[in-house]
């Protein structure tokens, strides 16, 4: 499996941007996430699509202002960014795998595949 991650760029405080994430399988029994890692910091959970459509996961920080989407036609699972705050500013991976539980969606561990990863940068 491999998964193209694209349309990071610079945008100001307060603009929008939408990540992409094409995977070279159909990935209707995928569930897809979106992790980032800021400069000097730990790998963290950013959103996530369940396999089975049963509803999206976001982290506290990004809830209202983050919107994940897959199109399974496209075999594509996108991340629409909005209201974006400097502290947003990481390099932001797309991750999937089959099999993923509720319970550990939100962890890298439950995540065999992995984008190369799309750079983000917010200036205030």
């Amino acid at each position: 499996v491999q998964l193209q991650a694209s349309g990071g760029g610079l945008v100001q405080a307060g603009g929008s941007l939408r990540l992409s994430c094409t995977a070279s399988v159909r990935i209707s029994r995928y569930s897809m996430g979106w992790f980032r890692q800021a400069p000097g910091k730990e790998r963290e959970f950013v959103a996530a699509y369940k396999w089975s459509n049963s509803g999206a996961y976001y982290a506290d920080s990004v809830k209202g202002r983050f919107t994940i989407s897959r199109d399974n036609a496209k075999n594509t699972v996108y991340l629409q960014m909005h209201n974006l705050k400097p502290e947003d500013t990481a390099v932001y991976y797309c991750a999937a795998d089959t099999g993923v539980i509720s319970s550990t969606i939100r962890y890298e561990s439950a995540y065999n595949y992995w984008g190369q990863g799309t750079l983000v940068t917010v200036s205030s």
